[in-house]
């Protein structure tokens, strides 16, 4: 008697993104809204969450003053194999070599975001270490920066807009 014929296992490609974003972000909408616009984190979040829903894809979004607690969050995003990573890095962009050697162990692509554009800013804002460690860099879009990012990540990964 022949064995019985057993569905072949499908891997599916990993569906979440994080999206991190760093100090003072959570301010957005109250702080300096001439430089970042009047849009709180809570908007950034919906239209992660939205753009993201055009292609299947999942968000962990998540907000931290704590350098650390980024870092934890980039290795949690490694281990959980993560379709991808998007991070605005915020003040820690010039200045956190903990975060750029976390966003090395990422096997997935990492896009970098900035609501402003840093190259346009103070000089002290235009060397970013993280930016050693991204596939992409997306600033002075303002939040559809996060937008632009996933879709651009969605691209890489090659996930398909859903029909309807």
């Amino acid at each position: 008697m022949p064995a019985p014929i057993r569905p072949v296992a499908v891997r599916e490609m990993p569906n979440t993104v994080y999206v991190l974003n760093g100090p003072n972000l959570n301010l957005l909408g109250t702080r300096e809204p001439e430089l970042y616009g009047r849009a709180t984190l809570a908007d950034v979040e919906k239209l992660c969450r939205a753009t993201a829903q055009r292609f299947g894809l999942a968000v962990e979004f998540r907000q931290s003053n704590h350098e650390g607690e980024i870092v934890d969050w980039i290795q949690q995003a490694r281990a959980e194999k993560a379709a991808g990573l998007i991070i605005n890095p915020a003040g820690y962009t010039t200045t956190s070599i903990a975060i750029l050697d976390a966003l090395y162990t990422m096997e997935a692509p990492v896009i970098e975001v900035h609501i402003t554009n840093i190259h346009a800013r103070e000089s002290f804002r235009h060397d970013s270490y993280v930016s050693r460690a991204a596939r992409a860099v997306i600033c002075g879009f303002g939040i559809e920066g996060y937008a632009l990012a996933i879709n651009g990540l969605a691209a890489l990964i090659g996930a398909e807009p859903r029909k309807g």
